[in-house]
């Protein structure tokens, strides 16, 4: 007769008394826990870049994909760091080849995430991390279920309005068609917020707390028992 402490296992397996919580959890999944793959999307302006630069910060074992891009860098961009910067003939063989786990075009340009990196770092149990729009969150969600897919949101479109005229002015372009453009577009992509699994609104001048979040999300989705193998 079972005692009034007793856990039974409707799987049949039967924990070893001895081993600890995190060991009782690698053998019951065969092996070492699955890595996980994250999604952060984002309209444009709301900051991303800035949140992925302070999740580096705080050293989190976490593989960060490097998107591939059609668009001409930045000045404050580096290629290789922020996106591999590439040409469309170049961007279209890739795509042809397979080799994009997800693609899109935004904007008039080409993105998209190669597959190999990802792959690479998945088999070698660590977690990874896509920086991509709606469209390429919603082929990822398609082609790998168990991924969890965070939405960064601005706290408003007034907020948003106001990040991106300061972005223009930074940037020496006072283009006002291209922020009205952006907030259309924004406006098209909150509407995908259903399809996302959380939602995080990076607030102005509080961008540690937005990375503090997001970096909650990670580590609590790293302890979740029963969570997908992720495959690609």
């Amino acid at each position: 007769m079972d005692g009034p402490d007793t856990v039974r296992d409707t799987d049949g397996f039967q924990p070893d008394s001895l081993a600890g919580p995190l060991e009782i959890l690698s053998r019951h999944s065969g092996g070492a826990a699955p890595a996980r793959m994250f999604v952060l999307s984002a309209p444009s302006g709301t900051g991303k870049d800035s949140v992925l630069a302070g999740l580096r910060r705080r050293n989190i074992d976490l593989h960060i994909a490097v998107a591939c891009t059609t668009r001409q860098p930045r000045p404050n961009e580096v290629d290789g760091v922020d996106y591999h910067f590439v040409g469309r003939e170049e961007f279209a063989e890739i795509r042809g080849s397979g080799e994009f786990l997800e693609d899109a075009v935004y904007a008039g340009h080409g993105y998209g995430t190669r597959l190999g990196p990802v792959r690479e770092a998945l088999n070698a149990s660590r977690d990874v991390l896509l920086k991509i729009e709606v469209q390429g969150a919603a082929t990822v969600r398609l082609k790998v279920p168990g991924a969890v897919l965070i939405f960064l949101a601005p706290a408003s479109l007034d907020d948003l309005r106001e990040r991106l005229e300061c972005a223009a002015v930074e940037r020496g372009v006072a283009d006002q068609a291209d922020i009205e453009r952006r907030l259309v577009e924004a406006r098209r992509e909150l509407a995908c917020l259903p399809g996302y699994d959380y939602l995080v609104v990076n607030h102005m001048h509080r961008l540690e707390e937005t990375v503090r979040q997001i970096e909650a999300i990670i580590l609590s989705e790293r302890t979740r028992i029963g969570a997908v193998p992720i495959r690609v």
